[in-house]
């Protein structure tokens, strides 16, 4: 449906929301980094981390010059820390393999550390403007309303990127601007909940929309709740590990009082075990 495209491409540069990673000159390395704070992570959320982070290290060599440790920390309360270590590795990784140079191509990108396929097409399309499809969870949910009359989308499939592929126009411009605004009409315009279809500009082209929204069943994978949870545990031990600044914590005063001493044990196995603390000698701290 190649006619979608247009409304898109208006709708967008009439309505998208000024983030940073959109504004003109912002560079691979900070797409990079916005990618890899944005996965499963709102956006009002990620920019004034992203903007700390990037005024400490404003390139990938900044970055890798730095220990693991501050990466950890910078993190903050971010969520799924691991992505601060494994962003720290790609900045390595692009020193050594890249002169310091997030590569523009999708294959040396997942060669990075922490890269999927994803964030390696958004660094491809975003920073260095090539034409190739990028599917995000809202743009599955506006090609599953809005191309196959589903209420939601089923599980990501190689079928994802056809489909995308199918509405991009042949300029890499317009064929980058509609990559963008079917994420921005699912986040905003197209939600999962309460889509406003009043506003959206394809409504006219919607298959769902013209089925009457039939309900054909939500496939999505529940996040388990966040309230006494293991990560809820690593996120404590984490933040005692942050906040000790360069020193090492005695293990048994690493939340002390938490109500489950089995779990908060296992929550710092775990954390060991994934590279996000080093224990010696009865003391924990953030990898060196």
């Amino acid at each position: 449906m190649p006619e979608i495209a247009p409304p898109l491409i208006e709708w967008y540069r009439a309505n998208a929301r000024d983030l940073p990673w959109r504004r003109p000159g912002f560079g691979a390395w900070g797409v990079l980094v916005s990618e890899f704070m944005l996965q499963q992570t709102p956006v009002d959320r990620v920019i004034p981390h992203l903007v700390a982070w990037l005024a400490r290290w404003p390139s990938a060599a900044d970055l890798a010059d730095s220990p693991p440790a501050d990466a950890v920390r910078q993190w903050a309360n971010l969520g799924y820390p691991r992505r601060a270590l494994w962003l720290h590795r790609a900045a390595v990784e692009i020193c050594d393999r890249h002169a310091g140079v997030v590569p523009h191509d999708v294959e040396a990108l997942l060669a990075l550390t922490g890269i999927g396929d994803y964030t390696a097409r958004a660094v491809v399309v975003f920073a260095y403007g090539e034409r190739a499809p990028v599917v995000d969870t809202n743009t599955r949910r506006v090609l599953a309303r809005a191309v196959d009359g589903r209420s939601h989308p089923g599980p990501p499939a190689k079928r994802d990127l056809a489909a995308m592929d199918a509405i991009l126009p042949p300029d890499d411009v317009e064929a980058a601007v509609v990559n963008a605004a079917a994420m921005e009409l699912g986040a905003v315009v197209c939600t999962a909940r309460a889509p406003r279809c009043g506003s959206c500009p394809i409504a006219h082209l919607c298959v769902w929309r013209a089925a009457g929204y039939p309900d054909t069943g939500d496939e999505r994978r529940r996040q388990a709740r966040y309230e006494g949870s293991d990560r809820q545990a690593r996120g404590a031990v984490l933040k005692v590990l942050r906040d000790a600044a360069t020193h090492a914590v005695a293990l048994t005063e690493v939340v002390p009082d938490w109500p489950d001493a089995r779990q908060r044990d296992r929550a710092i196995d775990s954390l060991i075990a994934d590279g996000l603390a080093e224990a010696s000698e009865g003391f924990l701290r953030l990898p060196s």
